[in-house]
This record gives structure tokens, C-alpha cells and sequence, in this order.
């Protein structure tokens, strides 16, 4: 020190911390003329002792106006030392970095502009210095004191072109100290940061890109921000980014893609659009790289394909048509059953374009990797079931096209339809749907297989007129309609008669439907005759109802013909008349069957001649008119198999599931008027004022016909 002071006047130390700007900086002048002779004559040690005592005794100071001179002092120094400064920056450097974070904001200003005056001495020297001088000016960017900004933009300008054209700049260094920060909310340090990314990725010499991932989050995560300028230079270094990563041939894919799937999720809208647009690029370029985040990926687009923004949609139904073109092998990674619990996962989304997407996955990969899907079938086959009581009509048809696909397995089958049958009860259109994308004979066969076995006995009565009707009414079923009419003389349709009519034994009306379909009127006309009283009931003639009207659609045209050759069909019409029988003549369907009846001629067309038949002989002489067309129909009476069929023990078993059906019916009745005693008993009060309620189960009486206006008609 006392060489300082030695070579320093007092005046000059004293003017150095003077409250004056004008005295310091004069003071100052005085210092970098010293130094400069100093340094001619080659004396450092007196130099060395000069800056220690700028240090100690002014930058450290606690007199404000003291540090404003040892800074301006440090800096005169360095200028005085020109291209000899470099020796001595350990010494002039690290006080002035130290005054950045100084309470008074003159001091920060003054900080720097002494290290702006010594970065233009040193330039690329100074390089070793950089981190300490980045992390200083990133603090600063955000400063309080508008001036201090102003400087600290300066100096960072200054810094920037000093790094720009040193060779000596270490990106390895620098990355771990951007990354700590990338995630700093303030508007001023990331303007400030976004600024350092673009620049050094200008330098041709420094590999920014092979360093993005560990950045791109930061940059991502300011798309976002309240201000339009620092999101708009995001957005901006983002793309410039995308622009070289399409020109790179050498990219860290698989890092990157783990960001844009998590900020593909992101609530802000331009987040998301962003992050989107760059999966649609790596899936088109990334190759086998992105084979192992295939799942993660698709579980990014899948959301955004449902997104409120239209231009997200659109990106993400090109990405997901992307990714869903690429065929990769499991050897290479590719992880199915990964992909499987993220489709599985989005047929739970509340959006419908997604849980149709998440189908269209599971049917691509049971195209290309079924083996593998069905490995993993019981991770997702319940939520595939699930989804068939999905709100919407596209999805479900979906839906049935993947169990249709899976269906090919005879154990996966079974499962599908019991599930469909336990599930009947709340959706019995699903049926329908599954014969069209099924083996309508296929499914009819396993669902008479499984309802054989029906306990509750109701349930089965019920399923079995549903499925009748679906049989009787549905377009896509006409091919299982024309197998059926044929049983009486084909092997495969007496088969598929056989394995039907044991389950329809739950419900009359369904046998009769059954039999006037396979033509067996015979057989029909039998079923009716073996009816009891306690069949005919309300349900009965409902369904009954339904009936009549079907026998004029287009269905049973075939049928309707027949009737010109009552000599020929002489069951049909004694069937047809004994359904007439059981019908309330004040009924509508009783109307429209009596009518239809009444056309058939007294003729019949058959043969070369019309043989005369009076209306009132009908039944008595048509028994002589010769050749009936189906052997059923002619010689029913002196045979009990046609075709191979024992239509005597299979009446014997519809009398046997019919029996059951009463018992059920009988015990129920019973709980019921046990339930009710009970409550009268409980409720003694309430018995005068009850109301007498019609047994449901009976028949109609004849009285009971003579309904008032508007009174319902079965």
C-alpha cells in the first residue's frame, strides 16, 4: 500500500471518492496516466499494489461516493495498462463483478460502466470471466433503476460481440448456467436469455443444437408469458431452431420429444399449437429414434385431436395419420402394449373425436401386431366392453368393429356375447350393430347356447323376443331369414333351427314367429294348440299384436302369397286362424288378420285346374286337395320327423320351459300378495280407500272388451 500511495498524490485519492462526478473522473485521469507510465517502464508490482489499494480501500468501502471512485478507478487502470491489462484482471475484475450487487444503484451503474471501459480493453481476455459476467448481467437485466438497465443492456451488448469473436467462448461451460435460469419468470431475464440463445446460435463455430434439449423447456415454457415481445422472440429462436433440425442430420430426438409431449399438454393455446407442430416434424424425420416414445407421443395427439382450437385439430389429426402410417417392428422397440394403455386410457375421454382415434389405434395394431394386442387383451378388454354403452353412435359401431376383429378368437367371442347378454337389459341395439359386423348366424347360435342356461327365467322370456324381433325386422339379417325358410329341405338351415328354437322355447309368441318363418305350420299350428290359459295374458297379446303387424312387411311377403293356395298350406291358414282365435275382436290386429284372411280365395291355384272351395269348407275339404309343396305341411299328422326333424319332442320341450315359466310366474304372484297382506296389515287404514288392480296375467274377458272411447286396443 505504501507503494500506492507512493506513486499517487493524495489530492488524486482524495478527488477519487469526492462526492463531485467531475473530481472522480478527473481523479481518474490522473490514475490511468500513472498506470500508463507504470506500465512503460515495466514496474507491475507498484501497478498490483495500486489496484489492491482501489480494491480495499474504495470498491470495498462503506462510503458510497468511495466505491463510485474505487470503480472508476479500477477501470482508468485497466485502460492504462492497455494490452498488459490481461495480467491483472484476476485483480481488477472481481470487485467491480462484486459491485453489481450493491445497495446503491449508482454503484451497480458505475459497476458497469468501469467493466464495459474494461471489456473494450481486454476483448477475448476477458472470456474467462464470462459466467460470473452472465450471471451478473442476468440479475441486473431485472433491475429496479431504469438506469442501471440502460447500462447493463449496453455492457450485454458489448459482451455479446466480444463472445461472437473469441474462439476461446465455452458453450459446455456456459449451458448448465442457461439451463438454471431458463425457468425464471421475469419478463426482463428472459427477454435477456432468449437474446444470449439467439446469438450464440448465430455463431457458426458453437453447436447450440446439439444443446437444445436442455433448453427447449425454458423456451416452451415462455411461449407463454403476458408479454407479446418476449413470446413473440420465443416463438421466434423456436423456429429457428425447427428450421435447423430439419437441415441437421445428426438430432437428439428422443430428449426432446419427452418435453414436446408433456408442453403438447400445456392450458395455454399457442403452447400447445407450438409443441404439436414440432411432434408432427419429429415423427416425419425422427425415424427409429422415436420408436420407443411412440406411446408418449400418442398420448399427446390424442387430446389435441379434440382441442377447441382449429388449427390444433388439424395438426394433430396430421400427426396422428403420420404416426399411424409407420410400421415398426417390436424388435426395434416399438412398445405395443404401451401403446394399447394409452388408447385404453382415452376411451374414457370425454371428447368423441379422441375416444375414436384411441379405437382406430387398437384396430390398427390388431391389423399389424395382433399377437401382441391379445397378449395384453385383459388389460383393456373390459374398457372395451365399457365403451358399448358410449353416448355416441359412431363410437359404439367402432367399438363393435374391434370386438369383431378380436371376436375372430373363439374364447374371446364367448366373452363378448355374454357380456352383451348380462348388459341386454340397458341396450339391446347393440345386438343389431354386432350381427352386422359379425356372423349373424354365428352370433345367433351362441346367444341360443348361452340363454338355454338363462336362471332367471323373466330375463330370457325378455331377450328372446328381442331377438326375434331383430331376427324378424332387421335388413342385415335377411340372409339368416332366407337360411331359415329353407329348413324343411337344407341340412345347414335345419341345423341353425334346431340350435334357435331351444332358447325360444322362453317366449310362445317367439316359437310361432320362429316356425311361421322356417314354414313349419305345422308345427306352429301344434304350438297354438298347446297353449294354456295361463299363457294368454297381457304380454301375450301384445306381442301378438307386433306379430300381426309384421305379417304384412315385406318380411312375410312369402308368406302372404302362399294364402293363394290354401290346398297347398292348409297349416299356415289353420295356424293363421288359430293366432285369429286368441286375438280380442275389438282389437286393431284382429281387424287386420280377419281382413287378410278373408282374401284368401276359395281357390286354390296350384296344379293345372282351379279346385272350388266354399268359405265354410275351407278347412274340411282343403285336407283332400293334393300335393302340399313342403312335406311338413302335407303329412304332418302321420309323421313325427321332417327332414330329420322330431317336432314331437321338441313340442314336449316347449311345454316343459313354458311350465317352468308358469311356476316362475306363480311364486312371484305369491311374494307379491305376501309383500301386500303384509303392508294392509301394517296399513289397516288404507284398506278402504284401496283400489281394486286387473291381474295383468289374465286373460282379457269378454266383457272386458267392450271398451269406452279411447280405451288403449291391443
Amino acid at each position: 500500500m505504501a507503494d500506492a500511495l507512493s506513486v499517487v498524490p493524495a489530492a488524486v485519492l482524495r478527488n477519487l471518492s469526492d462526492k463531485l462526478y467531475e473530481k472522480r473522473k478527473n481523479a481518474a485521469l490522473e490514475v490511468e496516466g500513472i498506470v500508463k507510465q507504470l506500465a512503460m517502464s515495466g514496474d507491475h508490482d507498484k501497478i498490483t499494489a495500486l489496484i489492491n489499494l482501489l480494491t480495499n480501500e474504495y470498491t470495498y468501502s462503506p462510503q458510497a461516493n468511495h466505491r463510485k471512485g474505487g470503480l472508476i478507478g479500477l477501470a482508468a487502470a485497466t485502460v492504462g495498462l492497455t494490452s498488459e491489462a490481461a495480467q491483472h484482471l484476476d485483480q481488477i475484475v472481481p470487485p467491480v463483478l462484486n459491485s453489481f450487487a450493491d445497495q446503491d444503484s449508482r454503484v451497480r451503474y458505475y459497476a458497469c460502466e468501469a467493466l464495459y471501459n474494461i471489456a473494450k480493453v481486454v476483448r477475448g481476455d476477458f472470456i474467462v470471466f464470462f459466467n460470473q459476467i452472465f450471471d451478473a448481467l442476468c440479475k441486473l437485466s431485472a433491475d429496479s433503476d431504469a438506469n442501471v438497465q440502460s447500462a447493463a443492456h449496453l455492457l450485454d451488448r458489448l459482451v455479446k460481440d466480444i463472445v461472437t469473436e473469441s474462439d476461446q467462448f465455452s458453450i459446455e461451460e456456459f449451458i448448465p448456467l442457461l439451463r438454471e435460469r431458463m425457468n425464471v419468470l421475469n419478463p426482463y431475464v428472459r427477454q435477456f436469455l432468449v437474446g444470449w440463445i439467439t446469438v450464440l446460435d448465430s455463431v457458426p463455430d458453437i453447436d447450440m443444437l446439439g444443446f437444445l434439449p436442455d433448453f427447449l423447456d425454458g423456451l416452451f415454457n415462455m411461449l407463454s408469458d403476458s408479454s407479446h415481445e418476449i413470446r413473440q422472440q420465443a416463438d421466434s429462436a423456436l423456429s429457428e431452431f425447427l428450421q435447423e433440425i430439419e437441415n441437421s442430420p445428426s438430432v437428439d430426438y428422443g430428449r426432446m420429444a419427452e418435453i414436446l409431449v408433456q408442453r403438447a399438454a400445456s392450458p395455454d393455446e399457442f403452447t400447445r399449437l407450438t409443441a404439436i407442430t414440432w411432434i408432427t416434424e419429429f415423427v416425419k424425420l425422427g425415424g427409429d429414434q422415436l420408436v420407443p416414445h411412440y406411446a408418449d407421443i400418442l398420448g399427446a395427439i390424442l387430446p389435441c385431436i379434440s382441442d377447441k382450437e382449429d388449427k390444433i385439430r388439424v395438426v394433430a389429426r396430421e400427426t396422428n395419420e403420420e404416426l399411424r402410417g409407420i410400421q415398426a417392428a417390436p424388435g426395434v422397440g416399438f412398445d405395443v402394449g404401451a401403446i394399447l394403455s394409452v388408447a385404453r386410457r382415452h376411451l374414457s375421454s370425454e371428447w368423441e373425436a379422441t375416444r375414436i382415434e384411441a379405437l382406430h389405434w387398437i384396430s390398427t395394431l390388431l391389423n399389424s401386431h395382433r399377437e401382441g394386442v391379445l397378449s395384453f387383451l385383459s388389460d383393456v378388454f373390459e374398457t372395451l366392453l365399457k365403451a358399448l354403452s358410449d353416448p355416441s353412435d359412431e363410437v359404439v359401431l367402432l367399438v363393435l368393429e374391434v370386438h369383431a376383429r378380436i371376436a375372430e378368437d373363439e374364447k374371446h367371442f364367448h366373452q363378448l356375447i355374454v357380456y352383451l347378454v348380462q348388459n341386454f337389459r340397458d341396450d339391446n341395439s347393440l345386438l343389431e350393430k354386432l350381427c352386422v359386423l359379425l356372423d349373424a348366424e354365428r352370433v345367433y347360435r351362441k346367444l341360443s347356447t348361452i340363454l338355454q342356461g338363462e336362471p332367471e327365467l323373466d330375463f330370457a322370456s325378455i331377450m328372446v323376443q328381442a331377438l326375434n324381433l331383430i331376427l324378424l325386422t332387421s335388413s342385415e339379417l335377411a340372409t339368416l331369414r332366407d337360411l331359415l325358410k329353407k329348413t324343411l329341405f337344407d341340412a345347414d338351415a335345419k341345423d341353425l333351427f334346431l340350435s334357435v328354437y331351444a332358447s325360444w322355447c322362453h317366449s310362445p309368441m317367439a316359437i310361432i314367429s320362429l316356425c311361421l318363418l322356417a314354414q313349419t305350420y305345422h308345427h306352429a299350428s301344434t304350438v297354438i294348440q298347446a297353449l294354456v290359459e295361463e299363457d294368454i295374458n297381457v304380454k301375450f297379446l301384445v306381442q301378438l299384436d307386433k306379430l300381426i303387424q309384421l305379417l304384412e312387411t315385406p318380411t312375410f311377403a312369402y308368406l302372404r302369397l302362399q294364402l293363394l293356395e290354401p290346398g297347398r298350406y292348409i297349416w299356415l291358414l289353420k295356424a293363421l286362424y288359430g293366432l285369429l282365435m286368441l286375438l280380442p275382436q275389438q282389437s286393431v290386429a284382429f281387424k287386420i288378420l280377419r281382413t287378410r284372411l278373408k282374401t284368401v280365395p276359395p281357390y286354390s291355384f296350384s296344379g293345372e285346374q282351379f279346385k272350388q272351395l266354399s268359405p265354410g269348407k275351407a278347412f274340411t275339404e282343403a285336407n283332400h286337395v293334393g300335393g302340399s309343396q313342403i312335406a311338413e305341411d302335407g303329412d304332418g299328422d302321420t309323421r313325427n320327423g321332417h327332414n330329420g326333424i322330431n317336432f314331437s319332442s321338441f313340442l314336449k320341450d316347449f311345454v316343459r320351459v313354458q311350465e317352468q315359466h308358469r311356476a316362475h310366474s306363480k311364486m312371484q304372484s305369491q311374494v307379491r300378495c305376501s309383500t301386500s297382506s303384509s303392508k294392509d296389515i301394517q296399513r289397516p287404514e288404507e284398506a278402504n280407500g284401496a283400489l281394486a288392480v286387473p291381474d295383468t296375467n289374465k286373460p282379457p274377458s269378454r266383457t272386458s272388451s267392450r271398451r269406452s272411447p279411447g280405451q288403449l286396443q291391443l
